[in-house]
């Protein structure tokens, strides 16, 4: 019996780390239609619209992770200079991107300024780009507002700062909550599936089951020793 070729996964990615923060911007497409989304555009837009040319891809969507500098610095900028529609992130993350441009001030960023999405995310949500669709889970902690866009197909999220290889987001930020993230990580991220690759809001990719053997803060191991 001969073994079958799996079908062509319906999206593709590319990480493209922006601002002096080195934020994994993501670019993700659809593979059938070439449209686009950027993911956490925190600066660097010239930068990113090249990726897109040099890709041949169409922007059709901005999508936010959180309301954090360095994930959404440039979305008022790619927002004027495109049209595309900004979704995300979930409307507990209003205060963030209010501050977006103080932060900018103090972090060497003057250019970065806060802007309105054209929607608010839900947990539970699906975004579509092209003919294909993303889930939206709502992960708090790090932020309030955090969400997280996953596509079931190719076992593919992007997680922002929710998770990191071996280590978790920070939660010393205002509204931020260690037991929220603990939470969000291991009841909403891990029934997705340990096979699940994650592209961080840093570093490198990682999947869920790894992170579930090795990760010191939400290994099962050490969270069966709390």
């Amino acid at each position: 019996m001969n073994a079958q070729t799996p079908p062509p996964l319906p999206i593709r990615a590319m990480i493209a780390p922006v601002t002096p923060l080195q934020q994994n911007c993501t670019i993700v497409w659809c593979v059938k239609t070439k449209k686009a989304a950027i993911i956490d555009p925190g600066g660097e837009v010239p930068r990113l619209m090249a990726a897109l040319k040099e890709q041949d891809l169409t922007l059709e969507k901005i999508w936010i992770t959180h309301g954090h500098l360095d994930h959404a610095g440039g979305t008022a900028a790619l927002k004027e200079l495109t049209g595309c529609p900004i979704e995300g992130p979930h409307p507990d993350d209003q205060f963030w991107i209010d501050d977006i441009g103080t932060s900018g001030a103090k972090w060497g960023m003057p250019e970065a300024r806060s802007f309105t999405p054209d929607r608010w995310l839900q947990d539970g949500d699906t975004v579509s780009l092209g003919e294909t669709e993303f889930e939206v889970v709502h992960c708090p902690g790090h932020t309030p507002g955090h969400v997280v866009f996953f596509h079931r197909e190719a076992r593919f999220a992007q997680v922002g700062d929710v998770l990191f290889q071996g280590s978790i987001g920070r939660t010393d930020f205002p509204r931020g909550n260690f037991q929220d993230l603990i939470q969000a990580i291991t009841k909403k991220l891990w029934p997705l599936g340990d096979d699940v690759r994650f592209v961080p809001g840093h570093g490198p990719m990682s999947t869920f089951g790894q992170e579930r053997k090795t990760n010191p803060f939400v290994a099962d191991d050490v969270l069966a020793e709390d």
